[in-house]
């Protein structure tokens, strides 16, 4: 048997190996998981397995793709049903025609692992993905050694995650621990600021905005630059700044949000999204589109207000653009990526 194993992360793969080794079974491993955002995440569990297969004498073949694009654009067509329609697809598939091409007869998964994972889906999909490869499928339920492996794993010091993968599953683990459901206190009122499309002639209210504009985006000879043509929302509460935003008509179909920023003590409480919703119902007489570009770790916020088309990515946009280096969190910026929200298009935010 010569078995090439899908392997998501070293974790999982603990308790499949051991399992394979009572078995006089040596697999090889295979990483292919363009799933895994953002790079900062699919760097850490991909150098982790490199280090946890050399220390077992494995062999492991990378497979380098980090999917950013494809897959959101592939995840947003269905956000609920992303993991059946094209995570687990995209994987299995790839990893079978790998096996098949070099020389490979049989395949497994360490997704066969996790107790988190739809098991039987997949189960199902690798048979038959295996048998239109003309493989043999190796079908083990690894799920009753996953507490096991899990101990294992944390023993051995490896690079224990906190999500399945993409930014949408990471979202959900959040939201699934958090209590501070975003409530918005009464009293909010939005105040489109007057003469704005002329705000760089009013050198005041330009002064007013800066500091909290530049929150958002670090340059202000950028800020300047859109700030001459476009037009600035305040949101306020009990008459005080709470969020800012931006936008810029890019033609005649098109607006674009440049900028949206909230001031740090009302963050967490849903301005941001009902300053997008204000702008989308303002917008939606004169524009059939808004647009916004953002970094990876921004995109499942978007998604949810409605930003639901990938429409393109500008790469090397925070390079070519700002002097020093630019960064979201843990995540050093480099792209600039596109979404697109249909203002006529109904809602649920």
């Amino acid at each position: 048997m010569k078995l090439l194993m899908h392997t998501c992360c070293a974790p999982c793969s603990v308790y499949c190996i051991d399992e394979l080794e009572k078995e006089n079974i040596k697999p090889t491993l295979y990483w292919y998981n363009p799933n895994i955002h953002p790079y900062t995440e699919y760097k850490s569990r991909r150098d982790c397995l490199k280090d946890y297969a050399k220390s077992l004498n494995l062999d492991a073949i990378i497979d380098e793709d980090y999917g950013l694009d494809k897959f959101c654009t592939e995840a947003v067509k269905d956000l609920k049903n992303r993991c059946t329609n094209y995570c687990y697809p995209v994987r299995i598939e790839q990893t079978c025609k790998f096996a098949k091409e070099n020389e490979f007869d049989t395949v497994t998964t360490t997704l066969l692992y996790s107790i988190y994972q739809n098991h039987e889906f997949i189960k199902k999909y690798m048979e038959e993905t295996c048998a239109k490869y003309g493989l043999n499928f190796l079908y083990k339920d690894f799920r009753v050694g996953f507490w096991e492996g899990h101990q294992k794993a944390h023993d051995l010091g490896l690079y224990m995650q906190k999500y399945c993968g993409c930014i949408f599953s990471e979202e959900q683990i959040i939201l699934t621990h958090t209590n501070n459901k975003p409530k918005l206190p009464e009293g909010f009122e939005f105040l489109p600021v007057k003469h704005s499309i002329n705000i760089k002639k009013q050198k005041d209210n330009k002064k007013q905005y800066m500091d909290l504009l530049l929150e958002a985006d670090p340059s202000e000879k950028m800020i300047n630059k859109y700030l001459s043509e476009g037009e600035l929302f305040v949101l306020t509460y009990n008459d005080e700044l709470a969020c800012i935003a931006v936008t810029i008509k890019k033609d005649d179909d098109t607006i674009e949000l440049k900028n949206i920023a909230t001031k740090e003590n009302y963050r967490g409480k849903g301005y941001a999204k009902k300053m997008i919703k204000y702008l989308a119902d303002n917008y939606k007489t004169r524009y059939n589109k808004m647009i916004v570009g953002t970094t990876e770790n921004n995109i499942p916020f978007y998604v949810k207000q409605g930003f639901d088309k990938y429409e393109k990515t500008v790469k090397n946009f925070f390079i070519d653009n700002y002097e020093e280096e630019i960064k979201d969190g843990d995540l050093v910026c480099t792209d600039l990526i596109y979404y697109s929200k249909d203002l006529n298009k109904k809602c649920s935010y």
